[in-house]
């Protein structure tokens, strides 16, 4: 199902006035000397500051949008008064060919400084942090120490005098430790043998347990373990 045309007044005159001024800033710009191409270009340039006025005119009402806006006004509204007869357009006077050939530089400086102008509204910033809420220390209670246990009531009971004493048995002794004697293996004794005859041979005694134990690098109790067998 097709949607129904509607047919918006306003826009048929925005259409009819932009046409409008379009033809009289170029018959205005070909009378000023400007031919060819650049007669064309004089309506592109003047319409392209208005549009650029009414961007800037949607986020801000400054002065400087203002004044541009102005100047794009008369140029417009200018050319169609000139070219409604009250110019003669054969016999165009010197200032308004200056103005028509000073035009272009005029735009684009109202059109750079209404692109690059920073705009002057200031920017929501981001809400601050919360304070944060001071916390109020309590006193602390003091410390105690532990209460005192009572002690347990011991009640004493006196043993009939009928009854005859308990004779307390003696402790048993304590068995003997039994004293492990370490495995001492046969190449260690050999090796040993050879350090207690050549130790022998040079001094003429026999070798004591902690020369021994000195000479092979072994535990004491090894030590012994290889003397005892070496007897």
């Amino acid at each position: 199902m097709f949607r129904s045309i509607r047919i918006d007044a306003v826009l048929i005159q925005a259409v009819i006035a932009g046409a409008l001024s379009f033809a009289h800033l170029h018959d205005l710009a070909e009378a000023a000397g400007q031919t060819g191409w650049k007669a064309w270009a004089y309506p592109v340039s003047v319409d392209l500051l208005l549009v650029a006025v009414w961007r800037r005119l949607r986020t801000e009402r400054s002065g400087l949008a203002w004044f541009w806006f102005l100047v794009a006004l008369v140029a417009s509204l200018g050319a169609n008064i000139a070219t409604a007869g009250l110019l003669d357009l054969d016999h165009v006077p010197a200032w308004l060919r200056i103005l028509v050939a000073g035009w272009p530089a005029l735009a684009f400086l109202g059109g750079t400084l209404l692109a690059h102008t920073p705009d002057p509204t200031p920017t929501p910033t981001s809400e601050p942090a919360p304070r944060p809420v001071p916390v109020v220390d309590r006193p602390a209670a003091p410390e105690t120490g532990p209460e005192p246990t009572p002690a347990p009531e011991v009640s004493e009971v006196s043993a009939p005098e009928s009854a005859p004493a308990l004779l307390e048995a003696p402790a048993p002794a304590p068995a003997p430790a039994q004293v492990s004697v370490p495995a001492v293996p046969p190449a260690l004794v050999d090796h040993a043998r050879k350090v207690a005859t050549e130790h022998r041979t040079r001094t003429g005694t026999d070798i004591d347990t902690a020369t021994l134990r000195a000479r092979l690098g072994v535990p004491e109790d090894l030590a012994g373990a290889i003397v005892a067998q070496l007897a």
